[in-house]
């Protein structure tokens, strides 16, 4: 495969950066060494321009081509998950209860590469914008950053992005035109009851009855209220009730997360789930309340800006190494609000056969750094070629 030459020589370089990353992982908008380590690498590499605290501590570096043209935008998310990590490597993560399980550090290395060889190489019309962004996990940083200016501050006509894919060969790359990961929505049923002695049920308002019968009927949902061929995933991950067994409690919770594609069926789940809590509570003479929270909305590809993207990808691991109409799937990502913002794409590299995203024994294949840094540089030099 046609990794850049340059970019091949400096892949020790960019191992050595993710590693540094990966040994001291940062949570949600708290990026700020990590931005700075970032920093210090693109001052070091003569970037034009570096513009700290978009977005909390978001990071945007620009790159100057050669004569007029558009400004590209390439995106990288910075931060890590709130889990221990089970590898025992060397570079483990210094941080208890923080890891860098979902790759985030190898997907900043890689734009650090791309970054390098730009700035040397310069082999491109207009301007590039390196987005550094925290909160991807939880948080909306990519939201943040589009409400601090990003777009038109910099001007960003288009807008690219990549994440690894565990599972998928090294050397693949796969992405869909339209909607490639969903809307992610989470709620909370809370249950107010009335509790009691359990030998004596009938002077309660027994709160856990009432919140097994809501789990129960929201599955009816997916099963009765909607319709089977537009994808929808709704998940109950919690119920919480009790202290003892003769004792019946006061309250009872549960919550779970809701993943959509179209925005009528998420409204369709938000109102049934309300109609069900209001019914339950009566038919079971508790009080119940729904907290329904929209999270990220789906992630959806420009067609235009997808078929682009797949001819660079080509270039650099094969046409046959590509897969253009890689369908979609349930997870969800907040570059969705970049894309709402400017036309782009987003993308899956193979990160080969690993554990799973956030998993404790996950760990980023540095293997595919030079391959991701290449596409990368490719889109800039492709999307605005010299003398066009």
């Amino acid at each position: 495969m046609p990794v850049l030459n340059r970019i091949a020589e400096f892949s020790d370089d960019m191992t050595a950066w993710r590693r540094h990353l990966h040994r001291h992982p940062e949570l949600g908008f708290d990026c700020y060494q990590t931005a700075a380590f970032v920093a210090d690498r693109l001052r070091a590499f003569g970037v034009d321009e570096i513009h700290d605290a978009i977005g909390q501590s978001g990071l945007v570096a620009i790159i100057e081509g050669q004569g007029p043209g558009p400004t590209i935008g390439l995106r990288a998310d910075m931060d890590a998950l709130p889990m221990n990590e089970a590898t025992g490597l060397d570079h483990a993560s210094t941080v208890p209860g923080r890891m860098h399980a979902c790759g985030h550090d190898g997907h900043t290395a890689m734009l650090l590469g791309a970054a390098r060889y730009l700035a040397e190489t310069r082999n491109f019309a207009g301007r590039v914008a390196l987005i550094f962004q925290p909160a991807e996990e939880n948080g909306g940083g990519g939201e943040a950053m589009v409400r601090d200016g990003l777009m038109d501050r910099f001007a960003i006509e288009r807008v690219f992005a990549m994440h690894n894919s565990p599972g998928l060969p090294v050397g693949r790359m796969n992405t869909a035109p339209g909607p490639i990961m969903a809307a992610v929505d989470t709620f909370e049923i809370h249950v107010q009851g009335r509790g009691g002695h359990a030998a004596m049920p009938h002077l309660t308002a027994d709160p856990v009855v009432a919140a097994v019968a809501v789990v129960n009927a929201i599955q009816t949902i997916s099963s009765r209220n909607h319709y089977a061929l537009e994808d929808l995933a709704l998940s109950v991950t919690q119920i919480h009730a009790g202290s003892a067994d003769n004792i019946v409690p006061d309250t009872a919770y549960a919550c779970g997360t809701v993943r959509t594609f179209e925005p009528h069926v998420r409204d369709m789940v938000r109102r049934r789930m309300t109609q069900i809590c209001e019914g339950q509570g009566a038919a079971y003479d508790v009080a119940i309340r729904l907290d329904y929270t929209e999270g990220y909305p789906a992630t959806v590809n420009d067609p235009g800006q997808t078929a682009f993207a797949v001819t660079v990808a080509s270039e650099i691991v094969g046409r046959a190494n590509v897969q253009g109409d890689a369908g979609r799937e349930m997870g969800a990502e907040d570059f969705s609000y970049m894309l709402n913002a400017r036309p782009g794409c987003y993308l899956f590299i193979g990160q080969g056969d690993t554990a799973s995203v956030h998993h404790p024994a996950y760990d980023f294949n540095d293997e595919i750094a030079p391959i991701g840094a290449s596409f990368l540089a490719r889109l800039v030099e492709r999307a605005q070629p010299v003398g066009r």
